[in-house]
């Protein structure tokens, strides 16, 4: 267990869609543990220039970032979209895997994808837009969605920092089961984005051994940084 452990265990943080590792920032203000927001691949660079990356070519950017950094345990907390790549990259670290904490992400199963964890009349409508739109959602539903419980000036500085992803994040599959360490899912309970009833579903192919609620949005690391940090320190005391 966790609290047996003499080791310094650092935490691996990785966003959701659209953002990027400093969305974290007031999260790890005073964390006593060591952090590496990790960012996903070509960020500075053109849409076109990551349209064809793939699930795999973010995992691999991923963990080269944590193989640099150096620490030897570590923790991922994964949010949103984040869910997915947290899975296939804790498949790739399990001798250094000292947990896993899921904030209103999206896990899917075995074989799955993040589309798959959609609804069937979403998941096509999804589909649809991807194909048609690409993966950046239109201002207002940025706002309704990511950014129900955030102030007029947090909103507008999530429009304008909002960086599409390649599409293959979200329909690459994942051939991973979850993996046998402690787990926690922090589920939000007035996320408009990811539904609680989405969230069961999430916790349910999590099986993680407790789950935490927080009363916020889809961003808690923005609406309730102090509430989500207590949680994860709290995760290292109990495990």
């Amino acid at each position: 267990m966790l609290k047996h452990s003499q080791e310094k265990i650092g935490f691996v943080f990785i966003n959701g869609a659209g953002l990027e590792g400093l969305v974290w920032s007031k999260v790890v203000e005073d964390f006593e543990h060591p952090c590496l927001l990790v960012e996903f691949p070509l960020r500075k660079s053109s849409l076109e220039s990551r349209s064809g990356l793939s699930l795999e070519d973010y995992v691999t950017h991923m963990k080269r970032q944590v193989d640099e950094w150096g620490t030897r345990r570590i923790v991922i907390v994964a949010h949103s979209l984040g869910g997915v790549l947290a899975h296939r990259l804790a498949s790739v670290l399990t001798d250094r895997l000292a947990g896993i904490v899921a904030v209103g992400a999206a896990i899917p199963k075995n074989g799955g994808s993040f589309l798959s964890i959609l609804p069937f009349p979403q998941k096509l409508i999804m589909s649809v837009i991807l194909r048609t739109l690409g993966t950046k959602p239109p201002e207002s539903a940025i706002r309704k969605g990511l950014c129900n419980d955030l102030s007029p000036d947090q909103a507008t500085e999530i429009v304008k920092g909002f960086i599409p992803e390649a599409v293959r994040v979200y329909t690459d599959r994942i051939n991973v089961s979850v993996p046998d360490v402690p787990k926690l899912y922090v589920k939000l309970t007035n996320d408009k984005e990811f539904s609680p009833s989405l969230q069961d579903k999430m916790i349910s192919n999590f099986s993680p051994q407790s789950v935490q609620s927080l009363e916020t949005g889809h961003l808690p690391m923005i609406s309730n940084p102090e509430g989500l940090r207590s949680i994860l320190e709290n995760f290292l005391s109990d495990c």
